[in-house]
């Protein structure tokens, strides 16, 4: 294992530690309000640690290119539980929850996380098959843009525009690595821009919160109460917070302290030097996980690393930028921290895959030799600069 690979590791314990603390403290209240013992949450969230640390040895052993050769089950299996969530006929095993029917079974299982796993193995799978055929639009770009549209407008019918977009997000940051040709983006860009703002105007809460973050009036009060009681928080917490679990957000006034908006809590109690810490620790995260990505020994597992890294990273930063007021409230949990117990087992299996993919023993004696896509034509130079 590389030092990278151990680095990352480390780093990943180091989350998860934080992250049970911190969720203890932001979510003890909460959980004694609704009449359960204060550990109800950690206590959950413990046993989806105990899952997630199986899932990511198993990756870790588990040579990464056995994501390629699954990746249209993978992708078949992420639209058929996205297709289970928006069915009319399916109303009892994904009930309406807050609004939306993004959870199967009471909330056990969420498809629309477990699908950003399919887009990038799927994704990456076929940027490496394409080769060359990537700087032609309509044999390269389009048909990937299809199939993934096709996890979008499911997303988007639960409905979760925000989603939507990132699924279509980390499909163009593979491409773009791959060696897609800038101007497709931009001219698929410019002609998607009327089709974004009808969904947006067809759904009403997306329109509240983009004009509710534009204009912090009475008007949108309701809207903005999230994110006015998340600076609060943080405001309040100033340089070194004002301590652990003497913050006050999580007395009711913060919703979801424990969960779309723990960056507050951890702005109350461990203050900007809390913020700026966690930040660190996933630039650290990003660091390492492209430093992963360089040294991989196919094209196809550079592509898998480059995409897990920044949806690992990204996922974190949008986070914490919707709690400290940067961005408008999207709903994004912060991978090892937030409570829930989807996107923890789906980080701990990115990271697991990644570490793999960092592995020695793997570069050293993989089957890279029979390995199709090393060397294939096109690749050469179409990741050259990724």
């Amino acid at each position: 294992m590389t030092v990278e690979a151990r680095a990352l590791v480390m780093l990943t314990a180091t989350l998860l530690a934080f992250g049970l603390a911190t969720l203890y403290s932001a979510s003890a209240i909460v959980a004694m309000q609704s009449g359960a013992p204060s550990t109800h949450f950690l206590v959950r969230q413990l046993t989806g640690v105990a899952a997630g640390t199986v899932l990511f040895m198993i990756a870790a052993k588990l040579d990464a290119d056995w994501w390629r050769d699954r990746a249209w089950l993978l992708m078949g299996g992420a639209i058929f539980l996205m297709a289970l969530c928006v069915l009319p006929f399916t109303r009892s095993i994904a009930p309406t929850i807050h609004g939306s029917r993004r959870f199967l079974f009471g909330g056990s299982i969420q498809p629309s996380e477990y699908a950003k796993l399919a887009v990038i193995a799927w994704t990456a799978m076929l940027t490496v098959k394409k080769g060359d055929q990537l700087r032609h639009l309509s044999k390269g770009l389009l048909p990937i843009l299809l199939v993934v549209g096709i996890l979008g407008a499911l997303a988007a019918a639960e409905p979760d525009l925000s989603i939507a977009v990132y699924y279509v997000l980390v499909m163009g940051v593979i491409l773009y690595a791959g060696g897609v040709r800038v101007g497709h983006f931009v001219f698929l860009g410019v002609i998607s821009v009327p089709i974004i703002w009808t969904q947006v105007q067809r759904l009403q809460y997306v329109l509240e919160r983009v004009l509710g973050f534009t204009d912090a009036s009475a008007v949108h009060q309701k809207v903005n109460f999230q994110l006015q009681q998340s600076l609060i928080a943080v405001g309040s917490g100033g340089l070194f917070g004002v301590g652990y679990g003497e913050g006050r957000q999580q007395y009711g006034f913060l919703p979801l302290p424990y969960n779309d908006f723990i960056g507050g809590n951890i702005g109350e109690e461990w203050g900007f030097v809390g913020i700026t810490g966690v930040t660190l620790l996933f630039t650290a995260y990003a660091w390492l996980g492209f430093r992963i990505a360089q040294q991989a020994r196919t094209p196809f597992q550079r592509l898998m690393a480059i995409g897990l890294t920044f949806v690992m990273v990204s996922t974190a930063y949008l986070h914490l930028g919707v709690a400290i007021g940067l961005l408008p409230t999207t709903g994004l949990t912060l991978p090892f921290i937030s409570y829930g117990r989807s996107n923890l087992l789906l980080s701990l299996l990115m990271t697991g895959i990644l570490v793999n993919i960092g592995s020695v023993r793997e570069r050293v004696h993989g089957t890279s030799a029979s390995d199709p896509t090393r060397g294939a034509p096109g690749m050469a130079t179409s990741t050259a600069g990724a």
